[in-house]
């Protein structure tokens, strides 16, 4: 009896072992795989109470208190709460009425597994906010959380799968406004101060948690039955009233279309937007509380078809959010890119009806491909996909890739199920995983079911590898018979992406045309033509569905272009553009040299309509322009591409918006003596000075002024400080005060503003710095600037820690991205040697902000060589 009780015994106590699944979590800075999954399986129903105290005096600290209550599954394991904050921050902390000693250990709160219990759970902490990702300045503030800097600002369990309910107070200044996820409870004054308490909100990640709060103007609108307010500081309110009534109209067509396509209505409790000055990025999907760049939505007179494209695909891309990243989050960073993908692709089918007039499958092009091919082609190419092991890399996930070559895959997968069953298979992976978080591979579980194709290893090449394919055109002669065959390529090795796509042949002794779909995959596709077909020129990908290198159309530009459609000028030009940069093209029969192409981009100038055909050509020739061309050639042909642009501006349109596209591209490029005085007298406002139908902006005057300081450097001082006593707006004039010291003629002045930007405090603003670090490295600088090159590099870690999502790649881009100087590329060589254990994700960055100083580099040098020869 006393055995068998005894082996009772034990087996009771190895169960109890087994249940408690005592194990170490390491303690990193961070957050880990391994922490978030352990966390995920022991945390449920979270709730943040938390009040901010923001004083008016900007150089206080924020006092705030924290009540986090959870359930716990398993208290055999200390807890990690995360704080990426010092301890003179931390002030109490209570757990279950306990009061804990107080220490920080690599950026968590240890929470002693003897202070919590199995069940509910409440933890009491008295803290002084942290201010890195509060984005204050003296008299507003915004949060910006993604991807994991909540725990920058406050304690908290920072992974997306952890989703949680808030509940917010803040006291504020009086005179402040303010939103946040939840709708305002009460709003009350005391002693000039308000206090605004919100209702608790949805059930959010952590990285969406946000609040709003300044001195804001405040518009209310109610369109199509919902209420939306919207916070902003614009100054000029002619600007605010010719904007305004589109802008609410953008985001209740968004909502409605999303509601239609998703079959799920809006599903949070509201729908508000804030509009702030240099705003980090476009804009940001909190719940309830988006925020937007306001110059995005507040845009000049005279916008181009672009700026009002991208107003209206930003908007709607933050709204698709709602449904496809808010409602259905991804479970771990890995997978940022599947809410970002949704969300442009639905942006680029929302808004079709807003503008009937547009071709938006060349826009599509447009707007995705240059971008995704000018990360696809380069050494540090990354897959869509790709392994994260801790949160704190995360903002290195974000780029071109998911962006803009996730949509281009995105279509091709619509493509291959046809709409209807793509569209049932969103609806069942929303319905599926609402309010809750999904990986890609259950997305692909949902859609492999609704066809034949074996999506798992179709996603393997598009979404788990990097890179684009190659495409070869041959032209064989069989009885009298002529074959175009045209193959698909790995430059990498020997993959194969499986694609669908049109091709277009022109024969070029005869007016006939000849067009065939292509299954791109591992086989040739073969077309069989007539003897008569022994010349022709074939456009590879005429519809814009395809994604590659292709064989480049040259000859069609000036000997059909009039018969081709807009959608496949769009095309063929972003191919051409393509090849023009791969420098094992040059040297090669039928092969265009960058003047050449120049000249091509100034033949279509004078004969092009479509704006987005023009934005695209023109951002093309400003490359060509700045990348592509010695000094010397540049001085050559600068005179008459200066005539042209001129010509095109004053004489071809009356179109104001096309006006201002070439005027900008005029003022991008003019160095000839009489250009430069012709710019500053319309900088000047001069009469005699004034182009007829061109209206210039606040920022375009000081756009103006910035390149005339670069170009004039001997009225630098008197151009910069008369531009800003013009400016009235006073976030605008802070911004401009910013960027004097750039651009400044003196060295020691650029200098001096390089040298301060090693201090976190002076990035800050990052979209000033960006703009600061433009004016350091302009082409006609980079003798100067050179020397910045290296310290921005060794720089850019810690850029990666302190600063928001894009701020690394932005750094590198406006460092590197317009060099053409082999000593760049050396630079980059050699700190990547230097450093073999270097962050393989900034590494790849560096690497694709450098492609171009490479491309640029090896293309000189090989023309020079060829002429030579």
């Amino acid at each position: 009896m006393l055995k068998k009780n005894l082996l009772a015994l034990l087996l009771i106590i190895f169960v109890f072992a087994c249940d408690s699944k005592e194990e170490v979590i390491e303690i990193e800075n961070g957050v880990s795989l391994e922490l978030a999954e352990y966390r995920k399986e022991v945390l449920s129903i979270v709730n943040y109470k938390l009040e901010f105290r923001i004083p008016e005096d900007y150089n206080q600290k924020i006092q705030a208190l924290e009540e986090l209550t959870f359930s716990l599954s398993d208290n055999s394991n200390d807890l990690q709460l995360d704080f990426k904050e010092s301890l003179d921050h931390l002030k109490g902390l209570v757990v279950n009425g306990v009061s804990q000693e107080l220490v920080i250990e690599n950026e968590h709160i240890i929470l002693k597994k003897e202070n919590l219990k199995k069940g509910f759970n409440r933890v009491e902490v008295n803290f002084f906010a942290g201010e890195s990702s509060l984005n204050r300045k003296e008299d507003f503030l915004y949060t910006l959380f993604v991807p994991d800097r909540a725990r920058t600002a406050f304690p908290v369990f920072d992974q997306p799968n952890l989703k949680a309910t808030f509940e917010l107070i803040l006291d504020v200044p009086e005179n402040w406004s303010a939103i946040a996820n939840g709708p305002i409870f009460t709003a009350t004054i005391k002693d000039k101060r308000k206090t605004y308490e919100f209702q608790k909100s949805d059930l959010i990640s952590t990285y969406l948690f946000s609040f709003v709060a300044g001195e804001f103007d405040v518009i209310s609108r109610n369109v199509s039955g919902r209420e939306m307010t919207m916070l902003h500081r614009e100054t000029d309110d002619e600007k605010v009233a010719r904007n305004v009534d589109f802008i609410f109209y953008l985001h209740a067509a968004s909502l409605q279309w999303l509601e239609q396509y998703t079959g799920i209505k809006y599903p949070f409790k509201k729908f508000d937007f804030a509009l702030i000055p240099s705003f980090q990025y476009g804009g940001m999907e909190h719940v309830g509380a988006i925020q937007y760049r306001a110059n995005s939505l507040f845009l000049d007179k005279d916008p181009s078809q672009s700026q009002l494209l991208g107003r209206a695909s930003l908007i709607a891309h933050e709204t698709a959010h709602m449904w496809f990243g808010n409602l259905v989050t991804m479970d771990w960073f890995n997978d940022v890119w599947t809410k970002e993908v949704f969300a442009n692709f639905m942006a680029a089918k929302m808004v079709n009806p807003s503008f009937p007039e547009i071709d938006h499958e060349l826009n599509f092009v447009v707007r995705h491909y240059p971008s995704a091919y000018g990360v696809d082609r380069t050494k540090g190419a990354n897959p869509i996909r790709q392994f994260l092991p801790n949160l704190n890399e995360a903002g290195q996930m974000y780029g071109a890739i998911i962006y803009n070559k996730a949509p281009i895959m995105m279509r091709q997968l619509e493509s291959l199920l046809g709409e209807n069953k793509f569209q049932e298979g969103m609806k069942e992976y929303l319905s599926t995983f609402s309010n809750r978080n999904a990986t890609w591979p259950d997305l692909i579980s949902i859609l492999d079911k609704k066809t034949t194709t074996d999506l798992k290893e179709w996603s393997e090449v598009w979404v788990n590898t990097a890179g684009r394919p190659n495409f070869d055109l041959t032209v064989e002669k069989e009885n009298e018979s002529v074959i175009a065959k045209l193959n698909q390529s790995d430059p990498d090795g020997d993959r194969v992406w499986p694609q669908a796509l049109r091709m277009k042949l022109y024969n070029l002794e005869k007016p006939s045309v000849k067009e065939s779909e292509v299954n791109s995959g591992e086989e040739s596709f073969e077309l069989k033509m007539d003897p008569d077909w022994n010349f022709f020129e074939a456009l590879v990908n005429s519809n814009g569905m395809g994604y590659g290198l292709f064989p480049p159309a040259y000859q069609l530009v000036q000997s059909r272009w009039g018969e081709l459609s807009e959608l496949e000028k769009g095309t063929l030009m972003v191919n051409l553009y393509e090849n023009l940069i791969e420098p094992e093209n040059h040297g090669k029969e039928g092969q265009y040299s960058p003047t050449q192409y120049i000249e091509l981009i100034k033949w279509m100038v004078v004969r092009e309509k479509n704006q987005l055909i023009l934005n695209l050509i023109l951002g093309q020739l400003n490359s060509v322009y700045w990348n592509l061309l010695t000094e010397d050639q540049r001085t050559s042909i600068s005179p008459d591409l200066e005539r042209t642009l001129y010509h095109a501006m004053n004489d071809l349109t009356e179109d104001p918006a096309i006006k201002k596209t070439f005027f900008n591209a005029f003022r991008n490029i003019t160095l000839s003596q009489v250009n430069l005085e012709r710019l500053y007298s319309v900088w000047k406002e001069e009469p005699n000075a004034k182009i007829q139908g061109l209206r210039l902006s606040e920022n375009d005057k000081t756009s103006l002024a910035g390149q005339l300081a670069i170009k004039m450097p001997d009225r630098a001082s008197k151009i910069i400080e008369e531009q800003l006593s013009k400016i009235s707006n006073p976030d605008r004039k802070k911004r401009f005060k910013f960027l004097m010291p750039a651009l400044s003629s003196e060295v020691a002045d650029r200098d001096a503003f390089f040298e301060s930007l090693k201090d976190e405090k002076n990035r800050q603003t990052e979209s000033w710095v960006l703009g600061g670090l433009g004016y350091l490295h302009h082409p006609l600088r980079q003798k100067e600037s050179l020397k910045y090159v290296k310290p921005s590099l060794e720089l850019l870690q810690e850029i990666q820690i302190t600063g928001d999502i894009f701020f690394p790649s932005r750094w590198l881009g406006q460092t590197l991205g317009r060099y053409n100087k082999e000593e760049v590329t050396e630079i980059i060589e050699d700190f990547l040697a230097d450093n073999p254990n270097y962050s393989k994700q900034l590494a790849m960055k560096i690497r694709q902000s450098g492609d171009m100083a490479l491309r640029s580099s090896e293309v000189l040098k090989k023309l020079s060589l060829l002429q030579n020869q």
